[in-house]
């Protein structure tokens, strides 16, 4: 972060296109490592990861075109221990968890709470046969021990910067 005055310089690390080849790139590794796209659920993690779970589910399906993918959003309030919100539920069917492959997928990974909590969510919901991360960004300094399976840009930070994916018409990784 660098501080000009009284502004607060941001810093563009991911353009609209490098973000598109990074999601390409993230689903032929899924399909490469996993190899039964039928067996596969995406959880995109509210409220970055949605859109980017959508994405890669439809990539994976121009991939695999007798496929359709699983695809749901997950909401983590109800076991974040920072923000805890009782009365979030999840719309997920049991059997959209049990004996699969669940994909999480999230815009950055930093402290490791977020899929902390996610990893509850999907507890509370059925039984994975295995569980994966998928993250647009990696920049480091977890508390817990949590490692990314897919990555789609290691970005090293200082404790005090701010990594933000910027959604809209313009997307973008911003670092500030």
């Amino acid at each position: 972060m660098e501080k000009r005055g009284n502004y607060i310089m941001t810093k563009e690390i991911m353009d609209q296109n490098q973000i598109k080849r990074s999601l390409i790139r993230i689903s032929y590794e899924i399909i490469e490592k996993l190899q039964n796209p039928d067996e596969l659920t995406l959880l995109g993690i509210k409220s970055r990861g949605e859109s980017l779970a959508k994405t890669v589910a439809q990539l994976l399906e121009q991939n695999n075109p007798e496929t359709k993918i699983n695809l749901y959003d997950l909401d983590v309030r109800k076991h974040r221990d920072d923000d805890r919100q009782e009365d979030v539920t999840n719309d997920i069917p049991k059997d959209a968890i049990d004996n699969k492959t669940v994909i999480l997928i999230d815009d950055v990974l930093f402290t490791g709470r977020t899929i902390r909590a996610a990893l509850d969510s999907v507890s509370e919901i059925g039984r994975a046969k295995r569980i994966c991360l998928a993250v647009l960004v990696d920049r480091g300094h977890r508390e817990l021990p949590i490692r990314p399976d897919f990555i789609g840009k290691n970005i090293p930070t200082s404790i005090n910067e701010h990594v933000q994916l910027q959604l809209g018409d313009t997307q973008a990784v911003i670092l500030n």
